[in-house]
């Protein structure tokens, strides 16, 4: 890392493609029943796309740019081919989306999630060669950041979603829901899973026998501290419920993000100022909350800095470079106290909505982004 960083300067995004390989490859190995379809958003650099699409992944996206993202690594293929490949390896699972997007979708006859009836309408009218997969609305309890507020069907209403959606000539080939991203409460995949076998039961018994397709979504956790247990054991559990109530003929697909890429990223940055405010040593260093720091706002997520130097710790404020009061990364890490400008700081795991949000504000531009391992 500090060879990295004499050579490009800081602040600096070290993204160890190495790492995605691995964790994508672990993610298969637990669960050999899901599919995953890595969630762009979380961090949607180029290069990361391309090394998890040759691992063999397929996609999550909620935007048209994120599509496109995808679309640029098949779209020498003949059309036929890319039409079965989007089929097969892409789920638009943004549930609400505008009339414009729906009209571009189209085309692609892609897979989208639904969670309304108003949304049945605009599917309907503007891409109705797509393929429905509807969301539930499932506990998010324990989850860092909450999603069930936001999207996702009662699941009382869910098999009248889906007969509504048949009579428009529409057809449902699944269910998906999400427990909320960074979930550390496993117990909220057991209870998703036997609600969406709920949900395939009770739509059978309909008369409804089209769909073949459970997306178990996102949330799985990353190792930011030692509290977050083995994915392996999170594993065990979703296998069991898929085991026991999930039909062999039913795809499983899933929809990790932070997963893939959390580890796989550090940041380096440098100190460029340091004092003394009401009795408590403070640094600030040349990023920040509106740069790779962005996700202690925008994913209520605190990372921890570290020091390349030795020497006597205390607890320490560190602010980012910016104007601004609300620029502030950690007000309880403990650091050296003989750190001058010019020294360097890392934090770990920083790869999952990071740079992804990351702004130009107050004129400072993001970190440079340097791949290893690719």
């Amino acid at each position: 890392m500090l060879q990295l960083a004499e050579t490009h300067g800081t602040p600096l995004f070290i993204l160890d493609h190495q790492e995605l390989r691995n964790n994508y490859a672990l993610f298969c190995k637990h669960l050999p029943r899901v599919q995953a379809y890595y969630a762009i958003k979380a961090n949607p650099d180029p290069a990361i796309v391309k090394t998890l699409f040759e691992a063999g992944a397929s996609f999550d996206v909620s935007s048209m740019a994120e599509f496109q993202l995808v679309y640029e690594l098949i779209k020498d293929l003949p059309e036929d081919q890319q039409l079965d490949w989007i089929w097969n390896k892409v789920i638009y699972a943004n549930p609400i989306k505008a009339p414009e997007t729906l009209s571009e979708l189209n085309k692609y006859q892609t897979l989208v999630t639904f969670d309304n009836r108003e949304e049945i309408q605009k599917i309907k009218k503007y891409a109705p060669d797509a393929g429905l997969v509807l969301r539930l609305r499932v506990s998010n309890a324990g989850a860092m950041v909450e999603l069930s507020s936001k999207f996702g069907a009662d699941p009382a209403e869910a098999v009248d979603l889906i007969l509504e959606a048949d009579r428009e000539g529409l057809t449902v080939e699944g269910l998906s829901f999400h427990v909320g991203s960074q979930t550390t409460n496993f117990e909220n995949y057991v209870k998703a899973i036997d609600l969406a076998a709920l949900i395939f039961m009770q739509a059978r018994a309909r008369g409804y026998t089209k769909m073949n397709l459970l997306d178990i979504g996102g949330g799985f956790p990353a190792p930011y501290d030692e509290s977050v247990k083995p994915f392996s054991e999170l594993a065990k559990r979703i296998n069991a419920e898929l085991e026991r109530l999930i039909p062999s003929e039913i795809q499983i697909i899933a929809e990790p993000g932070r997963f893939m890429v959390a580890t796989a990223a550090t940041a380096v940055s440098k100190i460029i100022g340091k004092a003394v405010r009401h009795g408590k040593l403070c640094y600030y260093i040349n990023d920040g909350v509106y740069h790779t720091f962005s996700g202690i706002i925008f994913d209520h997520c605190q990372y921890h800095l570290a020091a390349f130097k030795q020497g006597p710790t205390e607890i320490c404020t560190v602010f980012g470079p910016t104007c601004d009061g609300l620029d502030v990364i950690t007000m309880t890490d403990e650091l050296p106290s003989n750190l001058e400008c010019g020294d360097l700081l890392y934090s770990g795991n920083i790869g999952a909505y990071s740079g992804a949000t990351a702004t130009y504000f107050n004129g400072f531009p993001p970190a440079k982004i340097v791949h290893v391992n690719l």
